[in-house]
């Protein structure tokens, strides 16, 4: 491998190492990371993985990368209400976090794909975001040797839709962001986090029942669900889009609610811009649509409460991960 290559490997090694460590000590509250039996971890494929993240070519003028739309600096979002593509198309949707990526059972806010294998190409081709030819993508790759080789070294093939997927995917399961304060006290340190955001998250859990859609400690069911955000969700009607099911419109994947302190803002178009603003939608009880979850309904809050609460979501960030990101 050349000395270039061997260098962004280390980096995917510190990744994987990291991770074993974390493994082997106990630490990572929501269990070993899953990879698939054709995609199993390695530093090297990581590394890979991190270039392509990274690298702007995958857009069809050049412009953006994925990293543009999910930036380390903002919790792998990019702080827009809906993410912007080539030539400043607005795309229609929010981005989503990728950290803790690897634990996703089913993949995009419709919860339609099933691996982030077939995701990957999915925003390279899609005319909103990088709007780029998969085959011009490839010879143009063909012509950077530390891809040629990588794939090479990697995969025992020539740079192809394998590697680019399998490399990116890779990537983006090493993503791990676990050692939030709740993340300590949920392992039985009870100092890890105030008075404050303990009486937030017994609120959380044992008056508003939150944890019916967002249970410690993944804090998702990873299920979609309709909050009622909208009587009329018009273009963009969640898992309808995929189903043509009535019952589906509406419904789109519960997110995890790590690092939500670093991801506004919100849902899944970006239409709330503070926390405030989220615990507004839900004390009124959501729009009242036809396929709206029962456990979406009124309630209120005192102004400690409210400030209890938030102390909880506060101690739900961990950015210990971008040790790995800062130049």
């Amino acid at each position: 491998m050349t000395p270039f290559f061997r260098l962004v490997a280390f980096t995917g090694m510190l990744v994987l190492v990291s991770a074993k460590c974390s493994l082997e000590n106990n630490t990572l509250v929501l269990g070993p990371i899953p990879s698939p039996v054709d995609n199993e971890l390695s530093e090297e494929k990581i590394a890979l993985g991190r270039k392509l993240f990274f690298d702007k070519r995958l857009s069809r003028d050049n412009s953006i990368s994925c990293s543009s739309c999910h930036n380390p600096n903002k919790a792998f979002t990019d702080g827009l209400k809906k993410s912007q593509g080539v030539d400043g198309r607005e795309t229609m949707r929010n981005a989503p976090t990728l950290l803790n990526a690897a634990y996703l059972p089913r993949v995009m806010f419709d919860g339609e794909l099933k691996t982030l294998e077939m995701q990957v190409t999915v925003p390279i081709q899609e005319h909103a975001e990088m709007d780029q030819d998969v085959k011009s993508l490839l010879l143009e790759l063909r012509d950077i040797p530390e891809y040629v080789e990588a794939a090479k070294h990697i995969f025992n093939r020539e740079f192809d839709p394998w590697v680019l997927s399998r490399s990116i995917a890779a990537f983006q399961r090493s993503l791990i962001s676990q050692n939030s304060p709740f993340d300590r006290f949920w392992k039985g340190d009870k100092y890890a986090i105030s008075k404050e955001s303990r009486a937030g998250y017994k609120l959380f859990s044992e008056k508003l029942y939150c944890t019916q859609c967002h249970p410690a400690p993944h804090f998702t069911t990873y299920q979609v669900a309709n909050n009622g955000l909208y009587l009329d969700y018009g273009l963009d009607n969640g898992r309808h889009r995929v189903t043509l099911n009535e019952a589906d419109k509406g419904m789109f994947k519960i997110p995890s609610l790590r690092n939500i302190m670093l991801t506004a803002p919100y849902m899944h178009d970006g239409s709330l811009m503070r926390i405030e603003d989220v615990l507004a939608h839900y004390k009124r009880g959501g729009a009242g649509h036809t396929n709206q979850s029962e456990q979406v309904k009124p309630f209120s809050l005192s102004v400690r409460e409210s400030q209890e609460l938030r102390a909880f979501f506060e101690s739900l960030t961990d950015t210990s991960y971008m040790v790995l990101f800062r130049k």
